[in-house]
């Protein structure tokens, strides 16, 4: 038997969980993911990297830091709400970051 000539073809990178880099340009996020799992990843990432654990945040806080990355703040916010990485009191005027860990 000869021993082949072809050479195998390098791969892709492969995404690190987590990595969400290819989702902005410029420091703005291009889009929302449709994909659950991605859009959680995202989720995670603002959630990680906007705010801070032990700090209460007013909605306009909170809106403003959303807008630092995508102009559709309140989508982002309802998402992170839903996600349970941002938790808001009854009377909406108060969020702070969840302290679960993914």
């Amino acid at each position: 038997m000869s021993e082949s000539t072809d050479h195998p073809r390098p791969s892709a990178p492969r995404k690190e969980r987590g990595d969400v880099g290819d989702l902005f340009s410029g420091g703005r996020l291009i889009a929302v993911p449709r994909k659950v799992a991605r859009r959680e990843q995202l989720l995670v990432h603002l959630a990680e990297t906007l705010f801070t654990v032990d700090r209460e945040y007013t909605e306009p806080e909170v809106n403003d830091a959303l807008r630092t990355v995508h102009e559709d703040c309140s989508a982002l916010r309802r998402y992170l709400i839903t996600s349970g990485l941002l938790t808001r009191t009854r009377d909406g005027r108060s969020y702070r970051r969840s302290t679960t860990t993914r």
